[in-house]
Order: structure tokens, then C-alpha cells, then sequence
């Protein structure tokens, strides 16, 4: 299993912008998926955006036409793009990755703090 390292969160304003990215130690050419969740606070954690190894991506309806997934084999790395950020969207954003397709999610990131002022 790999392991992830996010970084990139903050503190934004509402309507800003903020882009995490999700190292990981080893390759993820192969990894089936790479997917960010998040978990705001009194809340169960919520897939947030998918990146298939097939370059297939699966978005929140809650952020659709807002962020943008970007998996980017030869760095190791997935990026996760957050535009008009809302007050709703602070969270701890976890990076993920799911080898297979019927493998359960088997490397965790440690999460990254994004707050949204309003």
C-alpha cells in the first residue's frame, strides 16, 4: 500500500480558491482509484471526487462545475482544484486510494484542514 501526504489546505474566503495535492510514496499508475473525501465537523465523511486509472472522474453533485480532480501518474500525485469555495465546504479533506476495483480503501492520507470564511 502506498502512502499519501496531503498539503495545501487553509483558510480561504468564500468564493476563493484553494488546491490540495495528495503525494504518494510509491506509484499510482495501477491504483484502480484515487479519490479525496471530506469530513466537516458532526458529519460523516463524503466522497468528494474520484480519479480512475482510466482517466474516468466522479464528482459530488455538491461540487460538480466547481472543483476539478486531476491525477497525475508521473508525479505520484492527485490534485484536487476548489473554486467559489463555500462556507459548507470546511472540512478535513482526506486523500485515498483504492487498489482494486472490489478492494475496500487500503492507504489513507492524514487529512488537511480547509476553513471557509464567510
Amino acid at each position: 500500500q502506498v502512502q499519501l501526504v496531503e498539503s495545501g489546505g487553509g483558510l480561504v474566503q468564500a468564493g476563493g480558491s484553494l488546491r490540495l495535492s495528495c503525494q504518494a510514496s510509491g506509484s499510482i499508475f495501477s491504483i484502480n482509484a484515487m479519490v479525496w473525501f471530506r469530513q466537516a465537523p458532526g458529519k460523516q465523511r463524503a466522497l468528494v471526487a474520484q480519479a480512475g486509472s482510466g482517466g474516468a472522474t466522479i464528482y459530488a453533485d455538491s461540487v460538480k462545475g466547481r472543483f476539478t480532480i486531476t491525477r497525475v501518474n508521473a508525479e505520484n500525485t492527485v490534485y484536487l482544484l476548489m473554486n467559489s469555495l463555500k462556507p459548507e465546504g470546511t472540512a478535513v479533506y482526506y486523500c485515498a486510494a483504492r487498489q482494486y476495483a472490489w478492494s475496500s480503501f487500503g492507504s489513507w492520507g492524514q487529512g488537511t484542514q480547509v476553513t471557509v470564511s464567510s
